[in-house]
């Protein structure tokens, strides 16, 4: 049995973090975060599809390539990405690593790293040196530290955790935290997430439960479009809680822990997304297959025009359909059909309003659809009727604060 997302941590057993400030960030604000385990861990990661990957993704890349089943640490930076920075950024990413090994009594090879910032500065490595220091003696259970730590434009800590019950009675723990707030776009967006769970699984089964839980939550989200070089959502399962994931029956219900935790996340960085004043749930049915669904979901979530249009409280159906028609997969406006409806659901009974009747508008109050359309939260349901494939993407408006946000990110 799974129990109830919540949007804080308590303790995970055999895990202790901490979130310190080092002088990376100019408002003295926290800035460097540690998560470690008391013993070795199974790790998964997932990474940016961006061909410009970041040093730290890198690194990591190698090592769980190499050392996947018996991860220690993660540190996180904010205010510099280690991104395009060449030979010495990789150096310094692995000097990163042997310091927060050499303050813990581990590996250097057992110490991931994760960097969010600006892209083409090198790391101040005193200021690094500083953090490890600081944070490998602060080890505890505040979590909404640590997450508080890895946040750049993010105007909140984003936090989730589930407690499950096996089928045999035993219960154990899955919880994360992320990052994130612009630079978002599906195959991973400008996001850091570190996940942890007490249970033990194999590091087979972690891969592929992470991968699936990142495919419906973290890859179904927009922001701005845009896609990151520093992108990393990683997994470390250390068996504290003394439950292992060894039948399809506990592993089922850990992979559905895992989803929920992932999705609580994701949803959260739409909702913090730089300059959002409104969530919309964008539901696509009846396409050739999910992944047309998908695909038609991700071009209207990414349109400025539908984006704009929804800051500005305009029921501008019209460019949702454009959107949908451009998104380079099979569609038949003369079977397409559009429902809009306030609030966040996937349920189609939710939805009584139709703005579009294939291939045309549809009878409807005007007054109706922008009473809809300026609520904080938003839902769009588009039937293509042309088969059975279905997805469901949650995006945002776009605003003015958007542009000043980024217009001024480096200053």
């Amino acid at each position: 049995m799974t129990g109830v997302v919540e949007s804080s941590i308590g303790e995970v057993a055999g895990f202790k973090v901490a979130g310190v400030n080092c002088g990376l960030k100019k408002d003295g604000k926290l800035d460097f975060a540690l998560v470690v385990s008391d013993r070795p861990c199974v790790a998964a990661g997932v990474f940016t599809t961006n061909l410009v990957k970041a040093a730290p993704v890198l690194v990591d890349m190698d090592v769980l390539a190499s050392n996947g089943e018996a991860i220690r640490a993660v540190a996180v930076n904010t205010g510099c990405a280690n991104a395009c920075t060449g030979r010495k950024g990789i150096q310094d990413a692995h000097v990163t690593a042997s310091w927060v090994g050499e303050a813990l009594g581990v590996r250097q090879e057992s110490v991931l790293v994760m960097s969010t910032g600006v892209i083409g500065t090198h790391l101040p490595m005193d200021k690094i040196r500083q953090g490890v220091r600081q944070a490998s003696a602060a080890l505890g259970d505040d979590w909404t530290a640590a997450a508080t730590a890895i946040m750049t434009t993010d105007t909140r800590p984003k936090l989730a955790s589930i407690c499950v019950t096996t089928a045999s009675g035993q219960t154990f723990t899955v919880a994360g935290i992320s990052k994130g707030a612009g630079m978002i776009a599906p195959n991973m967006a400008t996001m850091l997430g570190v996940i942890v769970t007490d249970a033990a699984l194999p590091l087979a089964s972690a891969q592929a439960a992470l991968r699936s839980a990142t495919e419906y939550s973290f890859n179904r989200i927009v922001v701005d479009g845009d896609m990151s070089t520093n992108d990393t959502v990683l997994l470390l399962a250390n068996g504290a809680s003394g439950v292992t994931l060894d039948n399809d029956d506990d592993l089922a219900r850990f992979e559905a822990a895992l989803r929920a935790v992932c999705t609580k996340l994701a949803q959260d960085i739409v909702r913090d997304g730089e300059g959002v004043t409104r969530f919309i749930t964008v539901n696509v049915t009846g396409a050739l297959d999910d992944a047309a669904a998908k695909q038609i979901g991700n071009t209207i979530a990414t349109s400025p025009l539908v984006k704009t249009a929804f800051y500005g409280g305009d029921a501008n159906w019209g460019r949702i359909i454009a959107a949908a028609g451009r998104a380079g997969v099979p569609l038949d406006p003369e079977r397409t059909r559009l429902w809009i409806a306030a609030g966040e659901t996937s349920d189609p009974g939710a939805f009584s309003l139709c703005l579009f009747d294939r291939g045309i508008a549809a009878e409807y109050s005007e007054a109706e659809a922008t009473e809809i359309v300026t609520q904080p939260s938003v839902s769009l349901l588009l039937d293509c009727g042309l088969g059975d494939g279905q997805a469901t993407i949650w995006t945002c408006d776009l605003s003015h604060d958007y542009v000043s946000i980024n217009g001024h990110y480096r200053t």
